[in-house]
């Protein structure tokens, strides 16, 4: 049995365990150090209080060291690693995965389980370029992440940055596993005949005419993420072009306000604020825009939003920052631009304008976020546990 450690039930993760375990054979408990995505919770990013409107729990075993309803942890910052070894020790896994090292209760997690002798898998958001840190601290990480890496039995990749990062510190390439990142489609409504249902009359709902241009952003509403990049590259475009563009927001968070106010500066740009959308109601939004664009400007590891986009057969334009960018955009599926400016946001939007609007860069979307689904990513654990733990489970059957 795999045994999983995480902070809490998280809508991306989910569904690959249920997948590890009915479809690729792999036993699998998670060790949840609160249930507060379950229960509803306040995220303080975004500004607003949910839950996810999705499944996150069936399929696989799971264990709660906390719980809401008792007291337990009500945020992701909040979460103990009290009982974590003491759930270890009851389960007795034949291997543990651990999915980061931050915050504090995955490195407590990561020493819990080296210390249990058991192999340990490693899988997260792991990049050399989410973040710009000084020579010193580059090098003091490096060290202590290169030892931590090297004592796993395998390290799971998630993409091409992923790779990069394990190998720059030492991970030898018998020990390293693609992964893919993923996100679960069961929850949209994809494919040429879903986007023939929803588009008309999700943008007649929006108020928006047949010949606008629709930008969305989907996230929180922050500073990090670029958002604002966004509306002074709308105001950037010819006046031909920003005239039909529309910018729609799926998402709260701090800059909310400030936005409202960017957006009215002259020239206007036209935004819709249409505020969070749990994951059942995503896929009339996504047919209902032309482009995806994510101009984070830092700590973006990944992007899943860009699968999202890219299932829905929409072209994303994303900045140099976005970990998924070397993997899921080449020139059929958007732009690549450099973070931190508006003026080249504009110009990788005005570039990508050439491929709204075709069959065929809809298929190719589809095609490239093909290589990144649930069941790679199941598949690549299942490689991951069964080379690490050999014959341990026939002898641990056995006795």
């Amino acid at each position: 049995m795999l045994a999983v450690i995480e902070t809490h039930p998280v809508q991306y993760h989910a569904p690959v365990y249920r997948a590890l375990q009915q479809q690729h054979g792999v036993p699998v408990t998670v060790i949840y150090g609160a249930d507060f995505s379950v229960a509803g919770y306040r995220d303080p990013e975004f500004g607003a209080s949910f839950k996810w409107d999705t499944d996150l729990l069936s399929g696989y075993s799971s264990v709660f060291l906390s719980r809401v309803a008792t007291g337990g942890a009500g945020s992701f910052e909040t979460v103990s690693t009290a009982g974590m070894r003491g759930a270890l020790a009851e389960l007795r896994p034949s291997a543990v995965m651990i999915l980061g090292y931050s915050p504090r209760f995955n490195r407590v997690a990561w020493f819990e389980a080296r210390r249990t002798g058991l192999p340990v898998l490693f899988r997260g958001e792991t990049s050399d370029a989410a973040q710009e840190r000084s020579w010193l601290k580059s090098r003091v990480r490096g060290a202590a992440l290169g030892l931590a890496y090297r004592s796993c039995e395998r390290c799971l990749y998630i993409g091409t940055r992923s790779r990069e990062h394990f190998e720059r510190l030492g991970v030898p390439a018998d020990r390293l596993v693609f992964a893919p990142y993923c996100v679960d489609t069961a929850a949209f409504d994809t494919g040429e005949p879903a986007r023939a249902r929803w588009r008309d009359p999700m943008r007649q709902e929006l108020g928006l005419a047949d010949d606008q241009i629709v930008l969305l952003y989907s996230g929180k509403l922050s500073h990090r993420k670029g958002v604002d990049l966004l509306v002074d590259a709308a105001r950037l475009l010819p006046a031909s072009v920003r005239d039909r563009i529309v910018i729609l927001l799926l998402g709260e968070g701090d800059r909310r306000a400030e936005l409202h106010k960017q957006a009215a500066e002259t020239p206007a740009v036209r935004v819709i604020f249409a505020g969070f959308q749990n994951q059942t109601r995503l896929s009339r939004y996504y047919h209902a825009a032309d482009m995806l664009v994510l101009p984070s400007r830092h700590s973006e590891t990944w992007g899943l939003v860009v699968n999202d986009a890219l299932h829905h057969g929409l072209p994303c334009v994303v900045s140099d920052q976005v970990g998924c960018a070397p993997d899921l955009i080449t020139d059929r599926t958007g732009v690549v631009c450099p973070s931190q400016s508006a003026v080249s946001l504009a110009a990788a939007i005005d570039s990508a304008l050439g491929l709204l609007g075709r069959l065929e860069i809809r298929h190719a979307c589809r095609e490239v976020v093909n290589g990144f689904t649930v069941d790679l990513a199941a598949a690549g654990i299942a490689l991951a546990y069964r080379a690490a733990v050999g014959g341990r489970e026939t002898l641990e059957h056995a006795s």
